[in-house]
């Protein structure tokens, strides 16, 4: 490798061929995700996390090994954890406190919580501040904000007895505004993750940069709101699963394929 590469001084032990045909693709993907998240410059240094569940009955998932930039993320590195946190398998590599705490909540509570995004961005973490959270300012923020629910700020999120709030307050909702924190997307698949998180995100953006405009705004016609919200409930499950997932798979391996080793 490229002596340069960040990689080129950690050493990662291959898993492909040592995890089954299922959890290696799972990988693949939420590595993708890792770094598209670097690439549209949403991470945080290497405080924020992606995870996704592994299928069985042990409700293990993958987590981001905390040394690392999302940038350097492979499909090897992702940890695998228990409900308690702790690696199933031998690891050089350590997971986020807080980051088991948030996901593991979620995965454990939800069926259909087969990956859980959460970020740190200026825009997420403006508009989690903002009393009314996200506006029906856009078509983008029209599109989820039907699907979104919100979460009390508690401090760094290390204690696990917030995991049965952060339940309570998701309920059957595929994301959220952490109050004073950021953002939060559900889906049944990383790449639905992805870009129901890419959505709350551009969401989130434009309102920061409308409201700094001045304060002349145009609202939406009544009723349009609650009829983007339908819409966006129907096709965005299927247009990110068939459409936006591979092209931004196919975009991942063209700026650097060794995320899928």
């Amino acid at each position: 490798m490229d002596d340069l590469h960040a990689l080129s001084e950690v050493d990662i032990p291959s898993m492909r061929g040592k995890v089954s045909e299922d959890e290696w693709k799972i990988r693949v993907d939420l590595a993708a995700a890792y770094r598209l998240v670097a690439h549209y410059g949403w991470d945080d240094l290497i405080f924020t996390h992606l995870s996704a569940r592994i299928p069985g009955p042990e409700h293990h998932f993958l987590l981001n090994p905390y040394q690392l930039m999302f940038e350097e993320v492979t499909a090897s590195s992702l940890v695998k954890v228990d409900v308690h946190g702790n690696p199933v398998e031998p690891t050089p590599f350590i997971t986020n406190p807080a980051g088991f705490t948030i996901h593991s909540a979620v995965h454990m509570a939800r069926e259909d919580a087969q990956a859980v995004m959460h970020l740190h961005t200026p825009a997420g973490q403006a508009v989690s501040a903002h009393e009314e959270g996200l506006l029906p300012l856009t078509q983008t923020a029209m599109l989820v904000r039907g699907d979104l629910a919100f979460h009390d700020y508690e401090g760094v999120a290390t204690d696990l007895e917030e995991r049965e709030r952060i339940v309570a307050d998701l309920g059957d909702k595929g994301g959220m505004i952490l109050r004073n924190h950021g953002t939060l997307a559900v889906g049944e698949s990383v790449g639905e993750c992805f870009v129901k998180l890419y959505f709350i995100e551009r969401a989130c953006e434009a309102q920061i940069m409308a409201l700094s405009a001045g304060d002349k705004l145009n609202n939406p016609p009544q009723g349009t709101p609650e009829l983007a919200a339908e819409q966006g409930a129907a096709g965005l499950k299927v247009g990110a699963r068939l459409l936006a997932w591979p092209a931004l798979l196919r975009k991942a391996y063209r700026l650097d394929p060794s995320f899928a080793t």
